[in-house]
């Protein structure tokens, strides 16, 4: 009798399997069923039709993207590699994961002419270290991607809010002589030996960044002036006494608030930004930035509640277009009003020198005019944003960052205009 119950048992557990398993392969069809019904949006399309390789820098924990058709293998040697390197800065408590979504557009537009590197040097709280500390990391970070790189051509940044003013203080420690001194320093830190000497005997560096043709020069978002000033930052609502308790609390966000915020005293300075939009002491700020083929600056019209309009866009409040004037973009549905070609300030840019000697008597807007001087002797092209309401309007600030697909339809429409315009 032991012998049959057993064979009994065994029977029962066996159909009780072959039932769980009939049930959930029909489970496992209706879902694949349901998925196949469902839209798929965002990064879900992304993922499935965009075939990007991921590499992980263990060192710095930063990303180097590409498409499959940019990698060669052992097997396909005469493929050609991508020559054109794009640098995606994130702004304040970022990093390289932010930049994920608008990576895959621009590997899925151009797979064998570019490699995407999403910065990560200054992630999370670092970002609170100061712009000119952060630009130092990221200048540091790009010698070391190109070295990674060596068939690489060209350069390219973009950068997201304060990833724009890191990007600016980095390209000038990367342009030209600056380039030598600051790949001395980082073969020097890494290797004991400099590394320098073929390099130094040529002349192809001179009017480049890190030794790669510039090409483009974009930001989006990004606090060009500072966020010091009526409406610099859109959450005060204008209020006086809210945008003062902001500048006088700035160390909040460490010296990075004191940059943007224009409080910065060092050594009886004028503040850092106020030097960025000049070549000032050794660093090449405008000289740097005109060696690209273009700079564009786009910005949020409204619902950014972090970066005002007038200085993202590096614009005094009365330069702004009229709303009622600008038009309905049938193609790019949130790309309000574009300004391309040479647009320059209409009065002569002081000298450093006068500036030096006189900043303590300029007041927030005669410092942000001098700012503008300086920055739109090199042209710029102005895109100005504007985001409808609903649910849009809440990630209007980080919309070329967001990672949720249903997200993607306000920021994609600015992406999509980057790419379209993008110069190889």
């Amino acid at each position: 009798m032991a012998p049959a119950v057993t064979v009994d048992v065994e029977y029962a557990m066996k159909l009780r399997e072959d039932s769980s398993v009939v049930k959930n392969r029909g489970n496992n069809m209706k879902k694949q069923r349901k998925s196949m019904s469902l839209p798929r949006f965002g990064c879900l399309r992304l993922d499935d039709e965009s075939k990007t390789v991921d590499r992980k820098n263990q060192n710095d924990g930063s990303i180097d993207m590409f498409s499959t058709a940019g990698v060669v293998d052992d097997f396909d040697r005469d493929r050609r590699l991508p020559t054109h390197l794009i640098v995606m800065v994130n702004g304040i408590i970022g990093s390289a994961e932010d930049w994920r979504y608008a990576a895959k557009q621009f590997l899925r537009a151009y797979p064998e002419e570019v490699i995407v590197h999403c910065s990560e040097r200054n992630t999370s709280t670092l970002t609170f270290d100061g712009i000119d500390v952060m630009g130092e990391r990221l200048a540091d970070e790009v010698i070391t991607v190109i070295h990674r790189y060596p068939h690489l051509r060209k350069i390219s940044f973009i950068g997201h809010s304060l990833g724009g003013m890191i990007a600016r203080y980095a390209i000038a420690l990367l342009y030209g002589d600056n380039y030598l001194n600051r790949l001395l320093k980082v073969n020097v830190e890494t290797t004991g030996s400099n590394g320098c000497e073929k390099l130094m005997q040529q002349q192809d560096y001179i009017g480049k960044i890190a030794g790669l043709e510039p090409v483009n020069f974009i930001t989006f978002a990004t606090p060009h002036l500072g966020s010091r000033g009526h409406n610099q930052v859109p959450m005060f609502f204008g209020f006086h006494t809210l945008e003062l308790i902001a500048r006088q609390t700035s160390w909040f966000l460490g010296r990075t608030g004191r940059h943007l915020f224009l409080t910065d005293k060092d050594k009886e300075k004028p503040p850092l930004l106020l030097r960025m939009a000049n070549d000032c002491e050794g660093l090449p700020f405008i000289s740097a930035l005109k060696s690209f083929n273009r700079r564009v600056a786009y910005a949020n019209m409204r619902f950014d509640k972090l970066v005002g309009w007038c200085t993202s866009s590096i614009r005094l409040e009365n330069e702004l277009p009229k709303r009622r004037h600008i038009l309905r973009n049938d193609k790019y549905r949130h790309i309000a009003n574009v300004e391309t070609g040479v647009v320059s300030y209409n009065q002569r840019a002081s000298t450093m020198e006068s500036i030096l000697n006189g900043w303590k008597r300029l007041r927030t807007r005669e410092m942000m005019e001098e700012m503008i001087k300086g920055l739109t002797a090199v042209s710029w092209e102005r895109v100005d944003v504007k985001f409808g309401g609903g649910k849009h309007r809440f990630v209007a600030h980080n919309s070329i960052q967001v990672q949720h697909y249903w997200m993607h339809s306000s920021g994609a429409d600015v992406i999509k205009h980057m790419i379209d315009n993008f110069v190889l």
